[in-house]
C-alpha cells in the first residue's frame, strides 16, 4: 500500500523482459530483500538488493497493462516505499496496480502552477469526480476537471519538480490508478441496485 508521495526519483540502469534495475538512494535507506516500491506507480518487490541500486522482476502482465514497456536505460521513475503503520496518509490510498495507460494531451506552465491534461480509457469514466483523487505514474493527484474521459489536475511546482512529470511531454504515456474507493461503490452498487436510496446510505454508515 502506498500514497503516492513520491519520495525520489531513479534512474534506470537496465530493463529486460523480466527484471528492471533502479539506481536510487531514499527508498533504500532501509530496504530489505522482499519489500515493495513502487515505480511510477507499479507496484514492483525487490529481489536484489546493492547500496545504490535495487532489481525488481516484473511480469508479462505487467507490461502489458503500463507503460513499462517504453521504458529504457536510462530513462527516470518516479519512486516510492510502501506504506508502515506509522506513516502519514499524504495522499490517497494507492494500491499499485495500475487500472490503464493514459496519454498527456497537454501541461501548461500557469507560472503558480502547472496543468496537465491526461486522457484515458472510456470504460474508466466512472470512476473519476471532479474533487476526487488519481493517480498518475505514482502521483496522488487531485481532479480539478473532467471532459469526457480526459481529467485535468493542478501541479504545484514542488511536485512538478520533484518527480518525473518535469521530464514529460504531450503524447507521453503515463500508468493511471483510479480511487480504489470508487471501485468499490460501484460494486456494491452494481451487486444490490442501481440507485443510492436513504436505506443504501442508513445500511452502508453514510448517515
Amino acid at each position: 500500500m502506498f500514497t503516492g508521495i513520491i519520495e525520489e526519483i531513479g534512474e534506470i540502469s537496465s530493463i529486460t523482459k523480466s527484471t528492471i534495475t533502479i539506481k536510487s538512494k531514499t527508498v533504500l535507506e532501509d530496504a530489505k530483500l522482499g519489500d515493495s516500491i513502487a515505480v511510477n506507480g507499479v507496484c514492483l518487490t525487490i529481489v536484489n538488493l546493492k547500496k545504490d541500486e535495487f532489481t525488481a522482476n516484473v511480469s508479462e502482465e505487467t507490461f502489458k497493462i503500463t507503460n513499462f514497456s517504453e521504458l529504457k536505460s536510462g530513462d527516470f521513475v518516479n519512486l516510492e516505499r510502501a506504506l508502515s503503520l506509522s506513516s502519514r496518509l499524504g495522499g490517497h490510498i494507492v494500491t499499485g496496480h495500475i487500472d490503464t495507460v493514459g496519454e498527456i494531451v497537454s501541461i501548461i506552465d500557469k507560472n503558480e502552477f502547472y496543468d496537465l491534461s491526461v486522457k484515458f480509457d472510456k470504460n474508466f469514466e466512472n470512476y473519476v469526480v471532479k474533487k476526487g483523487s488519481i493517480t498518475i505514474n505514482g502521483i496522488s493527484l487531485t481532479i480539478a476537471d473532467i471532459n469526457n474521459n480526459t481529467v485535468s489536475v493542478a501541479i504545484i511546482p514542488h511536485t512538478f519538480n520533484n518527480t518525473i512529470l518535469k521530464t514529460l511531454k504531450s503524447k507521453d504515456s503515463v500508468n493511471i490508478e483510479f480511487d480504489i474507493l470508487a471501485k468499490y461503490v460501484e460494486k456494491n452498487l452494481s451487486t444490490k441496485n442501481n440507485s443510492i436510496t436513504m436505506n443504501f446510505l442508513e445500511e452502508n454508515g453514510f448517515v
